[in-house]
């Protein structure tokens, strides 16, 4: 399951730099679950030719992460940004709550 979420939040960053086909490919097969030949009726190339798509498409997505590292820096600051809610969170002052209310609206 951890690698499955870590192809994921890498898809999310890196999706882009994906083919099509390589891009469909792998979203069929973590996110929506489906197996080697389900994909490979669903796209029409052979399972073979499924597995390739999904290993250089994790290839790409890992290397990438490897050298630009945003995926790790967005996973660190998110959960240090949780940390610093939860601290905030037990200060008894109204002063906090529009700190709080503000962290609640950022968008990660």
């Amino acid at each position: 399951m951890a690698k499955d979420y870590q192809i994921g939040l890498l898809l999310d960053f890196y999706g882009s730099l994906l083919s099509d086909r390589q891009k469909d490919v792998i979203s069929l097969y973590y996110e929506e679950d489906l197996s080697l030949a389900e994909i490979a009726d669903e796209v029409g190339i052979t399972r073979q030719g499924v597995r390739d798509a999904i290993k250089k498409a994790e290839t790409i997505l890992t290397e990438t992460e490897e050298k630009l590292g945003l995926a790790k820096r967005f996973k660190m600051l998110s959960e240090k940004v949780d940390i610093i809610k939860e601290k905030l969170s037990a200060v008894e002052d109204e002063k906090i709550k529009p700190v709080i209310k503000m962290i609640d609206e950022l968008e990660i």
